[in-house]
């Protein structure tokens, strides 16, 4: 799967905030990479802390490092917000505005440079971008089968169902689940996997324990699972 091969560009979103979108992410994009696919990566929306003077999301600067990207910042990601809230409420308070047809274009611009895009989105599906406009509607937008990463803390399949209803409810095209470890307290991964597989009948792509090196560990697992022959 590489030389001038095109794979499908997808979009990962997650049941709810930290539940381990940017390792998944980086971690598909670093596997993509070693096996000398193009892969492009972008996190349209990202707030939190100020990293450094070139990258300003910590989750941006795990993309680039992975993916190997030498593409802009601001083309990776557009929209930083120095708070740490959904980009809706993050631009109020700032008083910035959001333009989603600048999000839509640079994306085609990305897709135009490589052979698969990487699209990390932002908390979870109904995470509000703009005001009657959420990351559903992102999704939508540049027409991305999506992939769901779920964390393992007690409520996860609840918030897990509901983000299938949002899907159905949009037409967004679910290509699977992946499972990360996130409280030790919460589901056990296998008990996660059978309750979503049994509920949904949508299939887990792979499965990640804690780990103290998220993403190599992450991109061996993935390996290890065949996942770029299963998207």
């Amino acid at each position: 799967m590489c030389g001038v091969f095109v794979m499908k560009s997808f979009f990962v979103t997650g049941i709810d905030t930290g539940v381990g979108k940017t390792v998944f992410t980086a971690a598909l994009a670093n596997l993509m990479r070693q096996s000398g696919i193009d892969v492009g990566v972008m996190k349209p929306f990202a707030t939190g802390m100020t990293r450094n003077h070139t990258i300003q999301s910590e989750d941006v600067e795990l993309l680039v490092k992975y993916s190997g990207s030498v593409d802009n910042q601001n083309l990776i990601n557009p929209y930083f917000f120095s708070i740490p809230t959904s980009p809706f409420m993050a631009a109020k308070k700032l008083g910035k505005t959001i333009d989603v047809d600048v999000v839509l274009s640079i994306f085609e611009k990305l897709q135009s440079k490589h052979n698969v895009m990487l699209v990390e989105g932002i908390g979870g599906i109904m995470t509000p971008i703009m005001r009657d406009y959420f990351v559903a509607d992102l999704i939508k937008d540049l027409n991305l089968e999506t992939i769901l990463v779920s964390g393992t803390k007690m409520g996860s399949v609840n918030h897990a169902l509901l983000t299938i209803n949002v899907c159905k409810k949009y037409g967004i095209k679910i290509v699977g689940f992946v499972l990360s470890e996130t409280d030790a307290d919460g589901y056990s991964l296998d008990d996660l996997e059978s309750n979503l597989t049994s509920l949904s009948g949508i299939d887990v792509l792979c499965k990640f324990p804690n780990s103290q090196n998220p993403v190599e560990d992450a991109s061996k697992i993935l390996k290890q699972n065949n996942i770029l022959s299963r998207l």
